[in-house]
């Protein structure tokens, strides 16, 4: 399989799943929620813990979406990704590049992150399955220096990037997941809309119906 054809395995809603502080969920409890919800895609994003925490996490969260039915992908570790027999790592800028990972990373698929138009020209030479464009419109929930995108500036990055399938992520929720879609990203990537919701299993279900309602 190539890939681009790998892409559309990871249409859909991604929840990340985050160990910061902030939230009043682990990691492991906001994967189930993605998951009860009927996200597609959970991706474990832990900036604060060990491995052997990461580790942990993660095992439990292969075995929800394994029942599921949900794709699951590592955020920066390609190691921890081969390790839990993840089905892709998504890599940022400051990561290993693709082309370093490719041929290392046995079945796995590759995510990137792109913020910018020189991010996305070399994100289109490399060896990903979906790209990740944004902020969109900006977000609390990470660190960033990029301002937000916008929604145009959106749907210009999902016609350069195809074939490969885009993944809207930065401040999205689901007031704005229905413009996000219409502006032709295949996938939506959220982090505060559901660790940060009073009932996360729930506030996936919106975003999910939200989203649908645009394909």
């Amino acid at each position: 399989m190539s890939a681009t054809d790998a892409g559309g395995e990871f249409a859909g809603l991604h929840v990340l799943a985050d160990d910061g502080p902030a939230w009043r969920w682990s990691p492991v409890e906001q994967a189930q929620a993605a998951c009860d919800g009927g996200a597609r895609v959970v991706q474990l994003r832990a900036k604060f813990a060990t491995d052997r925490q990461t580790l942990a996490w993660g095992e439990a969260i292969r075995a929800a979406t394994r029942r599921a039915g949900l794709r699951f992908v590592v955020n920066d570790r390609f190691d921890l990704a081969l390790a839990l027999e993840a089905d892709a790592v998504h890599l940022g800028q400051g990561d290993l590049p693709p082309e370093r990972v490719f041929g290392a990373a046995g079945k796995l698929a590759l995510g990137r992150s792109t913020h910018d138009e020189d991010e996305l020209a070399r994100a289109c030479a490399e060896a990903v399955a979906y790209v990740a464009y944004g902020p969109v419109f900006g977000t609390s929930s990470k660190e960033t220096r990029h301002a937000a995108r916008g929604l145009e500036r959106l749907a210009a990055a999902a016609v350069r990037i195809a074939p490969r399938l885009l993944v809207a992520i930065g401040g999205i929720d689901a007031a704005r997941i229905g413009a996000v879609r219409a502006a032709g990203a295949r996938g939506v990537a959220v982090l505060s809309a559901v660790a940060g919701a009073p009932d996360p299993a729930a506030a996936t279900e919106r975003l999910v119906r939200a989203f649908e309602a645009r394909a």
